[in-house]
């Protein structure tokens, strides 16, 4: 193909030109996508030129980084590539945080940037900013497309990478002169998924070998096993051994946070049980989990007496942070369902666990009238039932939710694990509900969090997304608060938040309907309210400045070393 100059294009006719534009969301189409969440701008401008009469749904987000969260979200609940579009400069650069939180968390998104025109990149130009270098820590892959005729091939790729091996985003920056080249249009190839690996019988053999031997098996879960679809693979693998399980803050749901056999989150935040059979353990079955400092604790004393077996798609995380005895990196569904270690000798250790689940359970009788976060976040959780999915921003409120909140599934809890962003939580319910709309999806936020991304409760009423918006008020920047009541001596330096708005006359600003609610006698009407409305709605809750979150295990401690609640 003759590339096409500036002045041809500007003269193109516009009923029957083709761009370079066009080319791309044919492209998109090919791969299947149905949702994009982006914001236009000018370098960016052809493709949304392009967009009008196609097959994809754009949802103008009010701030890229919104568009980049709800993309994350669509991909984490559809278990398809999330599309995020944003222009050249700032637009790229708002994307970083969504694009480092997908990185982190093992999400596949694909972010299309507009860019200057190529015989301008590298001058400064107006809203140029080299998107490519500033995201190659954070991205899978990066591509910068210099030719019309490879658009079709380069979406492709990219949408194989996001998906293959461990998920995560690539980055495709599309100069303007690209986009705006007449073109003839070409086919796309259809992305295809690389399959894991599949190990020997000897390996599996060895695997059974070790869980046989074992006398307190504990199966140590993360956010792999979602990933991969490995779900229904380790319920069965659990329910022919009876072996304990805890979970990582991205596993919860893997197993149903009910089950007989879970014992809770682990790590800083997890529940006693969990940390104590982590560390009593004998035998640890490491699956879809990396070792994560937030839910070792000292790594050195994390699981101290037990073997290690780690399962795990990814081959770079065995052994990257603790030993494993043995291995079994690839395909987890094939793997745990090649696992029959047999009757097993663990009568006793069940026991123990089961013993510990319902001695060190949660409490929910707080003393006072005000409201009590971890009860009323249980008793939502279980009234919206198994169509729920819980998006939460970070701080105190996430962890309560992470605690309290019944999950049947991984898709029902999405959380900035590995970035702890926040903001997460109002663009993660839009982007839920456009992978699952019948759902009752909930966003759990605090007074911190909401005002990072607050400008999204337009995208909510503008498409009339039912999202119910749970808003935990306690006039501060809680979790920071916390740490500097037990770990500096008290010294509250900038946490104060006491001169927030009055939230629920601001969410009716925006449109959506709203309460406030501030005593304990007004949860249950509350939730009756949120979970009956129609449209979006927020439920503001004032509640104790006081009140922390419990247990916690302190830094640089073991596991079993968890302060708990005076």
């Amino acid at each position: 193909m003759t590339k096409t100059s500036p002045a041809t294009i500007a003269k193109a006719p516009l009923s029957n030109r083709f761009t370079g534009a066009h080319m791309l969301i044919s492209a998109l189409e090919a791969q299947g996508v149905e949702v994009v969440f982006g914001y236009p701008g000018g370098a960016i401008m052809p493709v949304y030129d392009a967009l009008p009469g196609s097959k994809l749904t754009h949802i103008l987000t009010r701030h890229e980084q919104g568009a980049s969260f709800a993309a994350d979200a669509y991909a984490r609940v559809s278990g398809r590539p999330g599309v995020c579009l944003a222009t050249s400069g700032p637009g790229g650069t708002n994307l970083v945080t969504g694009l480092a939180n997908a990185f982190m968390d093992s999400v596949p998104v694909v972010a299309i940037t507009g860019q200057v025109a190529r015989p301008l990149i590298g001058t400064d130009a107006f809203q140029e900013v080299d998107i490519f270098g500033i995201t190659l820590p954070i991205v899978k892959h990066s591509f910068i497309i210099d030719d019309p005729d490879k658009i079709g091939e380069i979406v492709a790729e990219a949408f194989a990478i996001a998906q293959s091996g461990r998920p995560g985003p690539v980055l495709i920056d599309l100069p303007k002169d690209v986009a705006a080249a007449i073109m003839t249009p070409t086919p796309t190839p259809v992305a295809q998924k690389e399959a894991l690996p599949i190990l020997i019988r000897d390996d599996y053999e060895h695997a059974e070998h070790l869980i046989r031997e074992a006398r307190r098996p504990l199966l140590y879960v993360g956010g792999g096993v979602g990933i991969s679809g490995a779900v229904p693979a380790l319920r069965n693998f659990i329910a022919r051994t009876g072996i304990p399980v805890v979970a990582t803050l991205k596993g919860l749901g893997a197993v149903p946070t009910d089950a007989p056999e879970f014992l809770g989150m682990l790590g800083m935040h997890g529940s006693r049980a969990a940390n104590l059979a982590v560390q009593n353990c004998d035998l640890l079955i490491t699956c879809g989990a990396r070792f994560d400092d937030r839910a070792t604790g000292r790594l050195t004393g994390f699981a101290p007496n037990a073997r290690v077996l780690h399962l795990d798609g990814d081959p770079a995380e065995i052994g990257k942070l603790r030993a494993a005895d043995h291995a079994l990196p690839g395909n987890l569904t094939y793997a745990l369902n090649a696992l029959h270690p047999g009757i097993l000798s663990i009568d006793t250790w069940q026991g123990e666990c089961s013993h510990d689940r319902v001695t060190h359970a949660a409490r929910y009788d707080a003393p006072g009238d005000k409201v009590f976060a971890p009860a009323l976040l249980k008793t939502l959780s279980e009234r919206a039932g198994d169509d729920l999915i819980v998006t939460c921003d970070v701080g105190q409120h996430q962890m309560w939710a992470a605690q309290h909140c019944r999950f049947v599934r991984p898709e029902a809890h999405l959380t900035s694990g590995g970035l702890g962003a926040m903001g997460y939580g109002i663009p993660a319910g839009i982007g839920a509900l456009y992978a699952e709309p019948d759902a009752t999806v909930i966003t759990v936020t605090g007074d911190g969090s909401i005002m990072m991304n607050i400008q999204e409760l337009a995208t909510l009423k503008r498409y009339g997304l039912p999202l119910k918006i749970v808003l935990l008020d306690n006039q501060a920047l809680g979790m920071v608060r916390q740490w500097q009541e037990l770990f500096f001596a008290g010294n509250y330096s900038e946490i104060d938040l006491s001169d927030n708005p009055d939230f629920a006359a601001l969410a009716r600003v925006f449109g959506l309907e709203a309460m406030t609610i501030t005593t304990r006698a007004e949860v249950p009407g509350a939730i009756d309210w949120l979970l009956s409305c129609k449209g979006p709605a927020l439920m503001h809750v004032h509640i104790d400045p006081a009140a922390n979150v419990w247990p916690l295990v302190p830094p640089g401690a073991d596991n079993h070393d968890m302060m708990e609640e005076r």
